[in-house]
């Protein structure tokens, strides 16, 4: 008895399992993304444009007290980081509408392994946007003096913000009917920025939208990447930052869960 007892495969932990699985998953979707070469080029190449623009064609016209490339290029991280991770409620939508995930679930594949593979592709995605951004800034004259504290705690910033907004991109491709109203999603994170501090200083915007500038979670990412790559000062931007991105992870995260189990049950 004891000899059959040894015989059976034991099975691996939760914890395990949920690891290999995300893995998995995480492979799957930068796989896809790969092969949808135009989705993948809109994503690197539309911040890159938007930051060659503002730089070449407004910056002359625009006083921000610095080079306006070093003023613009974390408002441009920024929107390049929210609009990239606004293309999982895509990948999330086309995956709750394709049967694919009966055929996960057949496989006794871990549910929330199947949302946190979006949210760790996304992740992944978005940080080569990141640098290739980054490198064309340097080219065109961004100049940032941030050691290397500085520039590990502005990444960090950099990185809840992504992992939030791709779980909020996540909880809405779960709840549209399409990947195509998915799609929509981009054009609101991708407006975002612009009632910011992205672009111009909020001073010089109308008094009536100081408010909604000031206090959305997009400005204070941005401030604090400013004052940790710029050396400026960073007072609570950063703290304020990881509160928003911390608070809108948890609903985000929750709310997916909840959202998947009641759909694939």
């Amino acid at each position: 008895m004891s000899d059959l007892a040894l015989a059976r495969p034991v099975a691996a932990p939760a914890a395990s399992r949920f690891l290999t699985d995300t893995a998995v998953m995480a492979g799957r979707c930068l796989r896809i993304a790969v092969r949808n070469l135009d989705s993948l080029l809109t994503s690197l190449m539309l911040p890159v444009m938007l930051m060659l623009l503002f730089v070449y064609l407004f910056g002359g016209a625009i006083e921000t007290g610095t080079q306006y490339v070093n003023y613009v290029v974390p408002g441009v991280l920024l929107l390049c980081a929210g609009y990239g991770s606004a293309q999982t409620a895509v990948t999330v939508a086309h995956d709750m509408t394709s049967g694919v995930i009966d055929r996960f679930r057949s496989m006794d594949m871990n549910g929330a392994a199947v949302l946190a593979g979006h949210v760790i592709a996304s992740v992944i995605r978005n940080l080569v946007s990141t640098v290739l951004v980054l490198g064309v800034a340097l080219l065109i004259g961004f100049r940032p003096v941030a050691g290397a504290d500085a520039w590990l705690v502005a990444g960090l910033v950099l990185v809840l913000y992504i992992l939030a907004m791709s779980w909020l991109s996540a909880v809405f491709g779960l709840l549209v009917s399409s990947p195509e109203a998915a799609a929509g999603l981009g054009f609101f994170v991708l407006f975002l920025p612009y009632p910011s501090s992205a672009f111009v200083p909020i001073e010089t915007m109308p008094s009536w939208i100081h408010g909604f500038a000031q206090h959305q979670p997009v400005t204070p990412a941005i401030e604090a990447l400013r004052a940790y790559l710029l050396g400026l000062p960073i007072g609570t931007h950063a703290w304020t930052a990881i509160a928003w991105s911390l608070g809108i992870l948890t609903v985000s995260a929750i709310s997916a869960a909840l959202i998947f189990t009641r759909k694939t049950s």
